[in-house]
């Protein structure tokens, strides 16, 4: 889209922005615990964090949303011990899922799985700022929580949510394959990050009954995805630096 018809869109684009946030339900975050341990094998520790999809917005129970599949995916693929935790909220953008993880600290992780920009798009935030807030969380999770990589999830196609009205869907979902574009362009330049491909057909048959969060379909869909990108391309490059870090650990002497 032209940024000239974009300019003479916002009045109604802003508008419409307002107007489906009083009128979209509010849909609660997945009930259940936000951590827990499955599988056998080599300890993996798993971290998941982002806005309203990491937090399972759209399903029920955290069993049927993305933390609790992709562990259980995680574990089968890798054959790992998978240690899963959970820090998300819904309505976050990328720079505010940011100031959560530094506030609240989550125990260390081997990889860290990040669900965010939507909000960003909905928010307007230009697409070089979301990247720099992505590049802070992975810097931070390196740093902060010892993670060795981060795995980004990329915008879903949001010119197919029914719940957003068009002009606004076209313009949104114009907007998040820029901020999709950025993304792989930043991951291409650090071998500590990368972006999954997910190849998603979104209807009213696989999304929560709002048309705008995903239901369990995409869930399910998501986490075979992730946990086949994560044993296929970041597992095998950071088990063995894992394993032997861990057995220098048990064998210093206290």
């Amino acid at each position: 889209m032209s940024l000239a018809l974009k300019l003479v869109l916002t009045p109604v684009l802003l508008a419409q922005a307002a107007l489906t946030r009083r009128r979209l339900p509010r849909l609660p975050e997945a009930e259940g615990p936000r951590e827990g341990e499955v599988g056998e094998g080599p300890l993996l520790r798993l971290l998941v964090t982002g806005d309203s999809s990491a937090a399972g917005v759209g399903v029920v129970t955290q069993r049927e949303a993305l933390a609790g599949q992709l562990s259980q995916r995680v574990a089968e693929s890798c054959r790992a011990r998978v240690a899963w935790r959970l820090l998300a909220r819904s309505g976050l953008n990328t720079a505010q899922t940011l100031e959560l993880l530094r506030r609240e600290a989550p125990p260390a992780a081997d990889i860290a799985v990040v669900v965010t920009g939507v909000n960003d798009v909905i928010d307007r935030v230009p697409s070089r700022r979301a990247v720099s807030a992505r590049a802070a969380i992975a810097s931070h999770l390196r740093h902060a929580q010892g993670v060795r990589h981060v795995v980004f999830a990329p915008l879903p196609p949001i010119h197919q949510l029914p719940g957003v009205p068009q002009p606004l869907r076209y313009v949104s979902g114009s907007d998040a394959r820029r901020h999709n574009r950025a993304l792989a362009r930043w991951v291409a330049s650090r071998p500590d990050v990368s972006r999954v491909e997910l190849d998603l057909s979104l209807n009213r048959g696989v999304l929560a009954s709002d048309g705008f969060h995903p239901g369990e379909p995409v869930y399910r869909y998501c986490a075979a995805v992730i946990a086949e990108h994560i044993a296929a391309a970041v597992w095998p490059l950071i088990r063995a630096p894992h394993e032997a870090q861990v057995r220098d650990a048990e064998e210093t002497p206290t």
